[in-house]
């Protein structure tokens, strides 16, 4: 649940908005700030100017797509007008560049004219690569798109029109072939006449649904020619039939397609259609029918829903942002149906093959094969953004309206290193820790950054939160904060039935270690021992600390009562790393000061194990200052004695060093001077010769580069516990719990020690 406080603090907080412009070259002496204006500047204007390809060449234009609207058609708001637009435009700024590496510019025109809207974003075609119209009411829309494709020599989408239709498309390709159905023979029933409905009956006749196989209805019943009112894009639709209402439609009918309102559609309805029914639900937020109550009409029925909590989600996300990848990149100078068509039926092939295992894996190990309720790939499935991308291109060039040709196996070979995986991990980590009813217990109940974080997780589906500390203070907060926790259990350690037991069990565990009875009650009543606790006698899965308290305090606490696993002969940390196309895994940073040779090489096995459990196959390097032998002092003998040791233990694992880092991360240098390593691609497991350099290289990347730091994790405990640092945001308790979610398998499987 996405409540209003949050998002308004989301998009005010640090620098308004959530967009901005970055420089792509470096532009910091003088002389690199005089190659970028002038004079630098006026070599590459006059070779566009003696020839206009050459700008593709030389600026941003072949990225660069203006997200255009007036704001009379906001989603689920209606007409707020362009001021009001601006925040979903620079959402979608934001998918853009996220799914798709496009770089926008949002518009919002205030201009009621049709024909000046027309002529001011033509007059901007020397600007951009593409023109994404989004939410302009209809037919106003419609007509700006129509006459915007004829007066344009670049690639123009109407987002509201076709990314739903293409998706839903490549659903029901599939659909289709199961229930061995012929498209030119099926009979359709398309509820809804507006944007969406008109791009979804565009595509539908393109994919070969008969003209009089295809009955399109709205709130006024059954769009047919002797109508009044219908606008000239609706009349194109219009069908002579006696079936003038949707319940007489829907007899003997193959397909329905929804893109109007909720709960139109019921289970009678349904059972009048013909065998094998398909039923795509696509409103939003409240579906035509909902997907249980349309799946329980009837057993041979296939469902799909606009919604992505149940199968079959019909997502737009799936379209759009591929489907301009591939025109930018062959230089289109538009989007034809046919293209469309193209994006579609990629979708529609992709949902045949076998599932990659990191997507499996971020679904909690779900098994996907295509089937009635696998008719599309999910949206985190990264081949995706290569198979559309590049069957839309290769359609451009195919129709004749791609500037640029491009080779098809370097093509998707470029794409499938362009994005990367970095950004994209946290969104798959989410869905793998959900709806696994993990119980977290967090000893600062009373502290609103990690109520707001256990809020979030919550709504997530990702933990079960307990909550330490005083109920009617807990309570408090979290009514203060405006919060729905109605799910966390909270428990007040001083008046909790478990407090004596657990100090018992404490000091049987530590009497021979100078704990007397007394002492052990004491050290219960705080909230970190009696959280630790828990987890040791299993009445919590995992404990995530620290937030205001003293690392080594926490620390000290959690070596006590939990310890490290058997056969680990101390407990060390890792941080994942989010780069921007990339995951990497930092070992150690937080914990160990100046391990030892096996310590080291212990830590090393451990940070493969955790990077296994976190979908990143590992390729490590022990970083030292000095490169394969070139120093004969301790520090970089110990990083060698360390690496042999983990070649040795584990010889399927890709390890080597010693090395520098700029070894272990550029493949160049490392080819170029060492090619005899072992490390044959960059090293996306590092690990640090002691506290001190893992420590500084750590928070260098969290305060001066762009990198989003997760931890620190802890490595080789017995039982699963995490620290944060005092001050964490509610975001990085968040990615920490999260991530150690995901972790918990490997807690009890520590691979190659």
């Amino acid at each position: 649940m996405i409540r209003k406080q949050d998002s308004l603090d989301y998009h005010a907080k640090d620098r308004p908005g959530k967009i901005m412009v970055n420089a792509t070259k470096s532009c910091l002496t003088p002389r690199e700030l005089r190659l970028a204006y002038l004079p630098g500047a006026t070599f590459p204007s006059q070779e566009i100017a003696r020839d206009p390809s050459a700008v593709f060449k030389y600026t941003a234009r072949g990225n660069l797509v203006a997200a255009v609207t007036d704001g009379s058609a906001i989603p689920g708001l209606g007409d707020l007008g362009p001021l009001a637009a601006k925040p979903m435009q620079e959402g979608i700024a934001i998918l853009f560049k996220r799914l798709a590496d496009i770089d926008v510019y949002d518009l919002e025109l205030s201009c009621e004219d049709i024909d000046g809207f027309v002529e001011t974003v033509r007059m901007l075609e020397p600007t951009f690569g593409g023109i994404n119209l989004k939410d302009i009411k209809a037919p106003r829309g419609l007509e700006i798109y129509d006459r915007l494709r004829e007066a344009m020599e670049i690639p123009i989408f109407h987002e509201n029109l076709y990314s739903t239709a293409v998706v839903a498309v490549a659903a029901l390709i599939n659909a289709l072939e199961l229930v061995e159905k012929d498209v030119g023979e099926a009979r359709v029933v398309l509820c809804g006449a507006g944007t969406v409905g008109i791009g979804c009956a565009r595509l539908l006749r393109r994919l070969g649904v008969a003209g009089e196989n295809l009955l399109m209805y709205d709130v006024d019943g059954l769009v047919h020619p002797d109508r009044e009112g219908l606008d000239d894009y609706q009349r194109k639709f219009a069908v002579s039939s006696p079936l003038t209402d949707l319940a007489m439609g829907l007899e003997g009918a193959d397909v329905f397609v929804g893109a109007s309102a909720g709960d139109v559609l019921d289970m009678e309805m349904i059972r009048s259609m013909n065998r094998y029914p398909i039923v795509f639900a696509l409103a939003t937020p409240q579906p035509e029918i909902g997907y249980n109550e349309a799946r329980s009409a009837r057993r041979d029925v296939i469902v799909a829903s606009g919604l992505g909590q149940f199968p079959n989600a019909v997502m737009d996300v799936l379209s759009f942002p591929y489907i301009f990848r591939g025109a930018l990149d062959v230089q289109s100078t538009s989007i034809t149906e046919d293209m469309l068509l193209a994006a579609a039926r990629a979708l529609a092939e992709l949902a045949r093959e076998d599932v990659p295992e990191e997507v499996e894996r971020a679904y909690g190990g779900q098994r996907f094969t295509f089937g009635p309720e696998y008719l599309l790939p999910k949206p985190i499935d990264p081949r995706i953004f290569v198979r559309e991308s590049a069957a839309v291109a290769e359609q451009a060039i195919r129709e004749g309206v791609a500037r640029k040709p491009a080779d098809k196996s370097a093509y998707q070979e470029s794409l499938s290193v362009r994005i990367g995986t970095g950004r994209e991990k946290m969104r798959e980590l989410t869905m793998s820790a959900r709806h696994k009813g993990v119980r977290v217990v967090f000893p600062e109940g009373c502290n609103d950054t990690l109520i707001r974080a256990c809020s979030i997780l919550m709504d997530e589906g990702i933990v079960e939160p307990i909550l330490l500390g005083p109920e009617d203070g807990v309570r408090e907060r979290i009514e203060r904060l405006g919060l729905d926790m109605g799910g966390a259990k909270i428990i007040d350690t001083e008046r909790s039935p478990d407090l004596e037991g657990y100090a018992d069990e404490y000091f049987a565990m530590r009497q021979r270690r100078g704990v007397i009875r007394d002492s052990a009650m004491e050290r219960l009543r705080q909230r970190d021992y009696f959280a630790a606790m828990m987890v040791h006698s299993g009445h919590a899965d995992m404990m995530i600390a620290g937030l205001s308290t003293h690392f080594t305090q926490t620390l000290q606490t959690i070596l006590e009562v939990i310890g490290p696993a058997p056969g680990i002969s101390r407990i060390s940390s890792h941080y994942l790393l989010l780069l921007p196309k990339e995951v990497v895994v930092m070992a150690d940073c937080a914990v160990n000061i100046n391990p030892d040779a096996e310590q080291l090489a212990e830590i090393a096995l451990l940070a493969a194990t955790m990077s296994r459990s976190l979908g990143v196959e590992p390729r490590v390097a022990m970083l030292s200052f000095s490169n394969f032998g070139s120093s004969e002092h301790e520090f970089a003998t110990k990083v060698q004695h360390a690496t042999e040791i983990v070649k040795e233990r584990a010889p399927g694992l890709v390890v080597d060093g010693e090395m520098q880092l700029a070894i272990a991360r550029d493949h160049d240098l490392r080819s170029g001077y060492f090619p005899f390593t072992d490390l044959k691609e960059d090293a996306n497991v590092l690990i640090f010769p002691d506290l001190q350099s893992g420590n500084l290289a750590m928070q260098s990347l969290n305060y001066m580069a762009e990198a989003l730091p997760i931890g620190p994790m802890f490595m080789g405990t017995r039982l699963p516990v995490h620290l944060v640092q005092y001050g964490a945001t509610v975001e990085e308790v968040v990615n920490l719990t999260t991530v150690g979610i995901v972790e918990l398998g490997a807690v009890h499987r520590l691979e190659g020690l």
